[in-house]
């Protein structure tokens, strides 16, 4: 049995191919035309007769974070047209009173409203088509208040609109978050509507060249770690927002079950960013909302948290002379200045060829220029560049720790990206984090990961009612709960006592938990999987290594400093690293 995976990064394309036991990978540059560095990225492991593709992509995510989707429109009930620019609050972050909200995506001229209104009991106001005024935009976002409990008014004008724009890309609120809050709501719905056309035209053109190209028509991954197909993909591209980056978590997650070390700490450190993710039992974290270029998306995703610490990240002092890395790339053009292709701004890349980290060539055969590095850091020291970003990664993994009630001390690390082996020993040392785990593609993990996603369909069912009243929920699934007059809920599986499972976890994060208030259940969150292919990796050589010293791997390098050592008994291709 032949399984593709191919996960398209901002530097390199990562493919990961495994037959019988027997992984092949590759890297090669990523083009403009991502569809170009999907078809060479096969090529390059030799993938012909391959019964399962899975794709990674950043193209949603790349088309907002440059806004380069579709000209949107907005519809919503008459008097709440403006609802994204109302947002939350007035201020993006409220003791910070300089900081300004991201443009809505879409502009005030292009919101309209459209009168009707349906309320607890039922329908308040009739839906009246004729007051919905002529609208020109390549797609429109459509979100009526409570649609998530009723949504006949949204499906009539969805119909409305998909018979007057037979050309434009429709979405409707309550096909893709059926949830309460107006806003956030509103926001994954311009979200998924702007980016509609933009992923549609990849995702066309991608069949179209694997098509030619002698290659199935791969699985998408989706943000919640799980893959569908390309016409789900395109229909809704917000699922789709963090692909490559579900993907490395999901990675993680199955090595690190397959290494025994059941509950651990995810940390992909590419080009451009780290992600960082928890992971228990074996299982990856998964949120209901994130934030991405600072728009709320209210969608089931792998929890990742994500800052601009990468590889690539520009060494670059502020006005008051402090040293600052990141979040500025050198991308995959020029790429750091140790690439030899025109660059002259220093990168954490640089800094660790200068340490003597890195070897003098990389996946890809490409060579790496220290005379250009050492001209680039002129007037730095390598050393504190690695300490700032080491900084920065070591925020994100509180975040998804400490501040989360988790004690950083419980889990492993699995490192991997291009860089995050380089880096990982000192973040493990400044966490009191002990074992860390470097599989053997670490470089392409985000592929590996592709290679055995399972198919998922994410569900979602409004509640805001008391669990009491509730008779009857899902075997499996989790459950939104909160205490009532509470603002923001906690998850909890579904299954056995669900109102203790709330109490527990609600003193776990907070530090208490009041028993004798009513508990109202916000949202029942359930899944349809098809498990993926089992992952069997082909043994490595037995190896054992002591600190300092520098170890490489499938497309990355590994950095044990002193004080640490290594050993892979061969069974299995990862390397664990512990602390002496």
């Amino acid at each position: 049995m032949a399984i593709l995976g191919i996960d398209v990064g901002g530097t390199f394309t990562d493919a990961a191919l495994l037959t019988d036991g027997r992984l092949t990978t590759a890297k090669v540059r990523t083009e403009a035309r991502q569809e170009d560095s999907v078809v060479e990225a096969a090529r390059a492991v030799g993938a012909a007769d391959v019964e399962r593709f899975t794709h990674g992509t950043t193209i949603a995510t790349n088309g907002l974070l440059e806004r380069k989707g579709a000209r949107t429109a907005f519809v919503g009930t008459a008097g709440f047209e403006h609802l994204l620019h109302l947002r939350r609050q007035n201020r993006a972050h409220l003791y910070r009173l300089c900081a300004d909200h991201p443009a809505p995506l879409v502009p005030l001229e292009r919101c309209f409203g459209v009168r009707e209104r349906i309320g607890p009991e039922g329908v308040l106001d009739e839906l009246d088509l004729d007051s919905l005024p002529a609208i020109d935009a390549e797609a429109v976002a459509i979100c009526l208040l409570f649609s998530f409990r009723d949504a006949r008014h949204e499906t009539a004008v969805a119909e409305e609109l998909h018979r007057r724009l037979p050309g434009a890309h429709v979405v409707a609120s309550n096909e893709v978050s059926p949830e309460f809050r107006e806003y956030e709501r509103a926001s994954t719905t311009a979200v998924d509507a702007y980016l509609g056309p933009v992923l549609g035209r990849y995702l066309g053109s991608l069949a179209d060249r694997c098509s030619k190209s002698g290659l199935m028509e791969p699985l998408v991954m989706r943000s919640s770690g799980g893959v569908a197909s390309l016409a789900e993909a395109a229909a809704h591209p917000a699922w789709v927002l963090v692909s490559g980056p579900a993907a490395g978590a999901v990675g993680a997650a199955k090595l690190g079950r397959r290494a025994g070390l059941e509950n651990a700490i995810s940390l992909d450190m590419g080009g451009t960013s780290t992600d960082v993710c928890l992971i228990t039992g074996g299982k990856v974290a998964r949120a209901g909302e994130r934030m991405v270029a600072g728009l709320p998306l209210r969608l089931p995703t792998v929890d990742l948290h994500t800052v601009g610490a990468g590889g690539g990240s520009v060494v670059w002092r502020d006005s008051g002379g402090a040293l600052r890395v990141g979040p500025e790339s050198a991308g995959a053009n020029p790429g750091p200045a140790c690439y030899g292709r025109g660059g002259t701004r220093g990168t954490v890349t640089d800094s660790n060829l200068l340490l003597g980290r890195l070897p003098t060539r990389l996946a890809g055969r490409l060579e790496l220029d220290r005379d250009a590095a050492a001209r680039a850091l002129a007037g730095f020291d390598p050393a504190e560049v690695v300490e700032v970003v080491n900084a920065e990664m070591l925020r994100a993994l509180r975040v998804i720790s400490v501040e989360r009630g988790h004690d950083p001390r419980d889990f492993a690390l699995v490192a991997f990206g291009g860089a995050g082996p380089l880096h990982v020993c000192a973040l493990a040392e400044e966490l009191g984090i002990g074992t860390v785990a470097v599989p053997a593609a670490a470089g392409v993990l985000s592929a590996l990961g592709l290679v055995a996603s399972d198919e998922r369909r994410d569900h979602v069912t409004s509640y805001v009612r008391p669990l009491a009243d509730v008779s009857e929920l899902p075997r499996e699934g989790e459950a939104d709960l909160r205490y009532a007059g509470q603002s923001f809920e906690l998850t909890v599986p579904l299954g056995g006592n669900v109102a203790d499972a709330f109490h527990r976890a609600h003193e776990e994060r907070y530090g208490y938990a009041d028993r004798d208030r009513p508990v109202e259940l916000v949202a029942v969150r359930t899944a349809d999987v098809r498990p993926g292919p089992e992952l069997v990796l082909p043994p490595a050589e037995p190896l054992e290594v002591s600190g300092p010293t520098v170890v490489e791997l499938d497309g990355a390098t590994c950095w044990i400093p002193p004080g640490w050592v290594g050993a892979r008994d061969g069974g299995d291709s990862t390397l664990i690293l512990t602390r002496t």
